[in-house]
């Protein structure tokens, strides 16, 4: 797809179009080699259209998409982020991180109702730019994740409040584990509201164009297949409702059934610190669910994630040489000090993000 600069007058990145389509301002992440990673300047252009679009009056809705049928998106582009980081340049993913972050907020504050086809790969950065949104759209293809904790980062992009607004205690599953969500389970936890099978999109996204209304869709919509989440949510409950991440971790080992122990292992895997932080993120934000405060909260993480996390490390190994073997700054949650925890949520001074 081509870069386009559309009626609306405003410039894009040429990894995502901007244009107006009738009464909508249509987003459409053009990148799929990368699987449609949001890069700096993609989430720039992203805020601009939505500024621009919030005041035209000929535009009723936003609807935003992707090109190709694998990912929506899967995420920010970490390689540049990593590579920058390596050479002791951190201001590069400050600015990336906080720049993403308040187009976060623009979709969450956006005054028309915002839509998302969230068909393929979502993941990280691409919950940012969905999950805010008033009418969230997966298909048979979709698969929803949070899986930041693996490469020693933190559920963002207001990721953690849309973890604390997941029934009981899915939320802090969903963030320490990065399960992976077909359309049902991320339906029942809030990442998504409504199923259409992928062949509708193009329907779907025309008559959004030519009415400027969402409920021209609800006769599109149909059931998904059923997931798995909501028959395990008692033990879900159970496990994660313990004070910390090392309680969490002793009841699933010490019940020693077959989910709570792939559950253990799968927790282990990721960047203790994360973990340890993930969890604090999703119960701050249950107690004070406001987009801004939640995003403020994973800023004073990620602006720290490169100089004092373990988020260089955990892209070297996912990402860069792929060994899957990343060395964390703590081998287990147990042995991590609370006052690591503390160090990277304390407050950022001069440096706090601001909106």
């Amino acid at each position: 797809m081509t870069q386009g600069v559309g009626e609306a007058g405003m410039g894009a990145s040429g990894n995502v179009v901007l244009r107006k389509a009738g009464q909508a301002g249509r987003i459409t992440l053009a990148k799929p080699k990368a699987l449609n990673a949001l890069d700096h300047d993609m989430a720039l252009a992203i805020h601009a259209a939505l500024d621009a679009w919030a005041k035209d009056e000929t535009v009723k809705l936003v609807v935003i998409d992707a090109v190709g049928e694998k990912a929506f998106s899967a995420g920010g582009d970490i390689a540049a982020l990593y590579h920058e980081g390596k050479a002791g340049r951190f201001d590069p993913a400050r600015r990336f991180f906080a720049d993403e972050y308040r187009m976060n907020r623009a979709i969450a504050r956006f005054p028309k109702p915002y839509v998302a086809m969230m068909d393929g790969i979502v993941m990280g950065g691409g919950v940012g730019l969905s999950a805010h949104g008033d009418l969230k759209i997966v298909t048979e293809r979709s698969m929803v994740a949070m899986p930041e904790c693996g490469i020693g980062l933190i559920p963002d992009v207001g990721g953690s409040l849309v973890l604390a607004r997941a029934p009981g205690r899915l939320g802090e599953y969903l963030g320490l584990t990065g399960f992976r969500m077909k359309a049902a389970d991320a339906i029942l936890t809030g990442f998504a509201d409504r199923y259409l099978p992928s062949a509708k999109i193009g329907e779907a996204i025309g008559r959004l164009e030519s009415t400027g209304d969402p409920r021209a869709l609800d006769d599109l919509f149909e059931a998904p297949e059923p997931g798995i989440l909501e028959s395990r949510m008692g033990e879900i409950d159970r496990f994660f409702g313990k004070p910390d991440a090392p309680g969490i971790l002793a009841a699933l080992e010490a019940d020693g059934g077959d989910f709570a122990l792939r559950t253990a292992e799968t927790i282990r895997r990721g960047s203790p610190l994360s973990v340890a932080v993930t969890l604090e993120l999703v119960r701050a934000a249950r107690a004070d669910p406001a987009i801004e405060t939640a995003l403020q909260r994973e800023y004073r993480y990620t602006h720290r994630a490169q100089s004092m996390g373990d988020f260089l490390e955990g892209t070297r190994a996912v990402v860069i040489d792929k060994d899957k073997n990343p060395r964390w700054s703590a081998d287990r949650v147990e042995d991590l000090p609370q006052e690591s925890v503390a160090a990277m949520l304390a407050p950022l001074g001069k440096d706090e993000l601001a909106f």
